[in-house]
């Protein structure tokens, strides 16, 4: 039971295919309609889908001539009506809309709205059978085990857009399934890969936002500071490829060119690099089975001049530690893991909570949700968003205490 295609049987197949991008407006999808501007000839828009940025959308929409387009915020419907009347682009507000996107028949699409009301659409995708890229974490992250099941019983095809995940299947198809020992996961390390852990603790909102090497949005760049980020790549991995806990493993990588190993059993150790450019990934994706030309950097080792990698210090970032232990639980303590962190990254955003006390939280609602009798597998989209629900609840009502706390 495995929708990700670990070999890449390329065919010539040059039709013109068409695409939706849900979540066009974001950072992936800005990377996306950036690299379907350089290839026009290839790929014709069915749908485009947005947050709450009308304008950016309907610009959008008309720019590439979608014949649909819809805003997750059902009040801005008139807004959007308005932005794009006289072009004969359909349009639609609110949750059915988007999932509408979805189930319009594009070839290829690229799932990148963010959080969990991002599920519902992957899956009306999945369903239909499409090849989707996949950039949304809580896909996997709150719903893995089903949504990988439907999408083989679909015949649906899962494409990695994430830069490591990307990477492992990029490298896979070096081998066969039998011959895969591990694969390994890069990190940065972030802002804090040095710091001392008392230092950590008291870390500002300004310093855990400085990453050395990506621009991303607020949310993932602290995750990245605590490793959080890499914890929940490790649950999505896991999903994807359809591996055991301990046939993952991480290693901090600061210069962030290396993306994703894979070992084989004769101990060859294949891997992606690039520059830190997440047109690459998408690009990949995009042109599947075959490759498109990317405007990203070209690679320059020599100038880099060395690659240096060290192992995680999971006691400085105990935020992995807790992803293993949440996808080691199973019965939706991913999904927990994944909402309690939410949770306590917008306390440390609203300065409710010391850095240090966000893994403290997502920890102290693990353990609270596996002494409760709620642990019955996710078997629908409705039971990871019941489950997330429930969740951020016990976070926030722990929240308080864990504010007290010393570290």
């Amino acid at each position: 039971m495995n929708a990700v295609p670990l070999r890449n049987n390329k065919t010539a197949d040059r039709a013109i295919r068409s695409v939706t991008v849900l979540g066009a407006t974001g950072s992936i999808g800005d990377s996306t309609m950036d690299l379907l501007r350089g290839a026009r000839d290839r790929y014709r828009v069915e749908a485009l889908t947005g947050n709450s940025n009308v304008q950016g959308l309907a610009k959008l929409a008309k720019e590439f001539g979608a014949r649909f387009a819809a805003v997750a915020d059902p009040a801005r419907l008139s807004e959007l009506r308005e932005a794009l009347a006289g072009t004969g682009i359909e349009c639609g507000a609110g949750e059915s809309a988007v999932i509408e996107a979805a189930a319009r028949p594009a070839d290829w699409v690229m799932a990148a709205v963010s959080g969990a009301a991002g599920l519902k659409p992957a899956l009306a995708a999945v369903d239909r059978g499409a090849t989707v890229a996949l950039a949304n974490k809580e896909c996997l992250v709150c719903a893995g085990d089903f949504f990988m099941q439907r999408a083989a019983t679909a015949g649906a095809c899962i494409l990695p857009a994430d830069s490591e995940h990307n990477a492992l299947f990029q490298a896979l198809s070096s081998g066969h399934r039998e011959e895969l020992v591990r694969v390994i996961i890069t990190a940065s390390g972030g802002p804090f890969r040095t710091w001392a852990p008392a230092d950590i603790e008291q870390a500002t909102l300004a310093q855990a936002l400085k990453h050395p090497n990506w621009s991303m949005g607020q949310k993932i760049t602290i995750d990245s500071a605590s490793m959080m980020n890499k914890g929940l790549e490790v649950i999505e991995a896991s999903y994807l490829f359809a591996l055991k806990p301990e046939e993952i493993d991480v290693l901090v990588h600061p210069q962030s060119i290396v993306h994703g190993m894979v070992e084989f059993s004769d101990r060859s150790v294949v891997a992606q690099l690039g520059t830190p450019d997440m047109r690459i990934p998408i690009a990949h994706c995009l042109g599947w089975p075959e490759r498109i030309k990317g405007p990203s950097a070209k690679l320059d080792l020599a100038k880099i001049g060395q690659l240096t990698f060290e192992a995680p210090d999971f006691e400085r970032f105990p935020g992995l530690r807790l992803a293993y232990e949440a996808l080691r639980m199973g019965r939706g303590a991913t999904t927990v893991f994944n909402a309690a962190n939410e949770v306590a990254v917008a306390a440390f955003i609203a300065g409710q909570i010391k850095f240090g006390a966000i893994a403290r939280l997502v920890e102290a609602t693990m353990e609270a949700w596996s002494r409760s009798t709620n642990l019955a597998p996710l078997s629908s989209a409705d039971d990871a968003i019941a489950v997330d629900h429930n969740a951020r609840n016990r976070a926030a009502s722990l929240l308080p205490q864990i504010a007290l706390k010393a570290s």
